[in-house]
């Protein structure tokens, strides 16, 4: 379902720890909650301190509500230990779901991270 790695801030940016990126894959919903809890859990637990942590969602097209509400804890879990949570290119289906719900300004939100994950990255 997902991947981790980290990966370099620009240039322009060096005083601000390297964020960590978590790539999803596939569904963000009832049948993959844990994994999707546990692999956050290893981004707060495994980011710089300070970092971003961010979840790339190009590569994945649903998320229901169980999917949503691992988001939002995960979030929490993230700013309690210091780490702002951005969602990257999140589909069209989990932006109306946040904007549904209201929780659209929880989150920041940007374009797809550029890179892929290194050739040694854990997949899921």
């Amino acid at each position: 379902m997902t991947s981790v790695t980290e990966t370099p801030h620009s240039e322009a940016d060096r005083s601000a720890p390297d964020p960590f990126v978590v790539w999803v894959r596939g569904d963000m919903d009832l049948d993959h909650s844990a994994r999707l809890r546990a692999l956050i859990r290893t981004a707060v637990a495994r980011a710089p301190r300070g970092a971003e942590i961010i979840l790339d969602l190009q590569n994945s097209s649903f998320c229901d509500s169980t999917g949503l509400n691992e988001l939002l804890s995960g979030r929490r879990r993230a700013l309690e230990s210091g780490h702002p949570l951005t969602l990257a290119a999140p589909s069209h289906q989990m932006v109306r779901m946040l904007e549904i719900t209201r929780s659209i300004g929880l989150f920041g939100l940007c374009p797809a991270v550029p890179q892929e994950p290194p050739a040694g990255a854990a997949r899921g």
